[in-house]
């Protein structure tokens, strides 16, 4: 292969955003909720186009950190934060991002706890893409969480109305293939490898996690993803988390920029900061990719290998979230806390 069979593709700025979160936990209501959320929203406005014109009109991409609009749930049961935190898919909230992607010309990813339609009653921790038009051009629902629904849980009937490809989705676009990984699944390796070989190039990780001095479980994968999938990582954690009762920087800090050979280009401290912000050269890590070698990690991968034993080993069965009539019902906590036993006990 030469260097004209190469794809060209371009060289731009992305941002791994680090910013602060205000929880909605502590609101009474929806109403409340929806304050905290749009004065979220119009203070991002303003840091997204400073930071870009402080970076340079060449940013493309900028990525936010989990849950950036409401912080986590701690407690509430399902229908409660469904209520009050979630975004409906078509709702006002993605249209005032859509606003800040299109006024700054950038493709914007971030996670959000979303409604589906198609399952009332229950919600998915969801990380999106927005494009410079505005559009939501892909949604990642997280399949591996510790008290959330995930689709896993109601598997036959999300295959039915998404399809594989709803499940792994990668949106090929003009600044690269762009994949989504929620938060703590990038300790996941199948699930980074599942979207490299749907072609992805640029994992987008909107992380919510502990960032102390020593390198965390995170800081280790998120470098091990790139490695062996050959790809960037933009991971964005946020600044802290206000207004609920944990110290406000238990979460934060340690944004990073992660290139195709494990490398971390730029790395932030801690606090609100854009520091996190690099070059992509999606040339270069074509090449990478298209050369023959020991460091080919794709090419010399042998999936087949492996196929059996995953299909004989899984802890954690399909549908628990499904009734015998294939509709979905509405759990408890308790419920994660008993498929994770049960796991345990198979394993």
């Amino acid at each position: 292969m030469t260097t004209e069979d190469i794809l060209l593709g371009p060289n731009y700025y992305a941002i791994a955003l680090q910013t602060s979160i205000d929880a909605v936990n502590g609101c009474n209501s929806r109403e409340e909720a929806t304050l905290v959320i749009n004065e979220t929203i119009a203070r991002l406005a303003t840091e997204i186009s400073s930071s870009r014109k402080f970076v340079g009109l060449d940013t493309r991409l900028v990525v936010l950190p989990e849950y950036f609009l409401t912080a986590y749930p701690m407690g509430e049961s399902i229908t409660g934060w469904a209520d009050k935190a979630c975004l409906d898919m078509d709702g006002p909230e993605y249209e005032a991002l859509g606003r800040i992607a299109q006024d700054n010309d950038i493709f914007l990813s971030g996670n959000a706890y979303e409604k589906d339609p198609n399952f009332p009653g229950l919600y998915f921790q969801t990380s999106f893409i927005i494009d410079p038009s505005g559009d939501v051009i892909l949604r990642y629902r997280r399949l591996n969480s510790m008290f959330a629904p995930t689709p896993h849980d109601v598997w036959d009937k999300y295959l039915d109305i998404y399809g594989m490809d709803g499940v792994f989705p990668v949106a090929k676009t003009d600044i690269g293939n762009l994949a989504c990984i929620a938060s703590e699944e990038i300790l996941y390796p199948e699930i980074a490898r599942s979207l490299a070989l749907r072609g992805a190039e640029i994992f987008l990780h909107s992380s919510g996690e502990v960032a102390c001095t020593e390198d965390s479980p995170k800081n280790i994968a998120r470098r091990a993803r790139a490695i062996e999938n050959m790809a960037y990582v933009i991971s964005s954690n946020c600044a802290g988390i206000r207004g609920h009762d944990m110290p406000e920087n238990a979460t934060g800090g340690r944004s990073a920029i992660i290139d195709y050979q494990g490398l971390i280009v730029q790395e932030s401290g801690w606090g609100d900061t854009m520091t996190a912000n690099a070059n992509l050269d999606l040339n270069a890590l074509r090449s990478h990719r298209a050369r023959p070698g020991m460091s080919n990690y794709l090419a010399r991968q042998r999936l087949e290998i492996f196929a059996d034993t995953y299909a004989q080993t899984g802890s954690h069965p399909a549908n628990t979230l499904l009734d015998k009539k294939g509709e979905h019902i509405i759990p408890d906590r308790s419920h994660f806390m008993d498929r994770m036993l049960d796991g345990i006990k198979k394993l």
